[in-house]
């Protein structure tokens, strides 16, 4: 996960230079994701099936995320984030199709640039807000199909966010919030030996998070 770090690394740097109101969180929480197809070949044999898949948000390794955000207004700021979702086939569609193993579990990596806008109200710790951005797909493939396995990191596509919450100021440096956070990201995976798995993820997730202002 460290090298998926560094571009987030990189730019809160860059952003520092600017004078606003800058922000830090950090989040888990209850993650799902419906059900969804999943289609490709391996070493030319192709498969098209249905997942239920699973979010198992309390297995390690967990869900979390990271956000940083710079309020550039009182109401407005951009942010970028890396939510690490995860997502396990479920054993039916493993069996049916003779995989042995199908998921993003260390994670659904969704590496995105946000854009932010919150009701601030002075005197008032309450602060609801809400926030959207895209950015990238870099999951960690964990397929086994056949005699072929594919371990590893890929950029695999395009991912959309989107979050609705409300903060909730313990004093001028510390906050803790709860959002409810909704992500589509669209993967085409490479598999080892040859092939490649697509399949489109959405997920659905309850966050609750403590954030550092500064």
């Amino acid at each position: 996960m460290k090298h998926l770090l560094l571009p987030v690394t990189a730019l809160i740097f860059l952003a520092g230079f600017a004078s606003a109101e800058q922000e830090l969180s950090v989040y888990t929480g209850v993650q799902t994701a419906p059900h969804s197809s999943v289609e490709g070949d391996n070493d030319g044999d192709d498969f098209d099936f249905g997942v239920a898949w699973e979010g198992r948000s309390g297995e390690a390794p967990l869900y979390y995320g990271f956000r940083y955000t710079n309020w550039q207004t009182e109401n407005w700021g951009w942010g970028v984030e890396l939510n690490h979702a995860k997502v396990y086939a479920d054993d039916d569609a493993l069996d049916d199709n003779d995989f042995d193993s199908l998921e993003f579990t260390d994670g659904l990596n969704l590496l995105t640039l946000n854009g932010m806008y919150r009701w601030k109200n002075q005197g008032n710790p309450w602060t609801p807000y809400v926030g959207a951005g895209i950015g990238l797909s870099i999951p960690h493939v964990d397929v086994d199909v056949g005699d072929n396995k594919t371990f590893e990191y890929q950029l695999t596509g395009f991912a959309v966010v989107a979050m609705a919450g409300v903060s909730y100021d313990i004093n001028d440096t510390w906050a803790v919030f709860g959002e409810y956070k909704g992500s589509f990201s669209s993967n085409t995976a490479e598999l080892e030996g040859g092939g490649e798995l697509q399949t489109d993820i959405v997920t659905n997730a309850l966050n609750l998070g403590v954030t550092y202002k500064f």
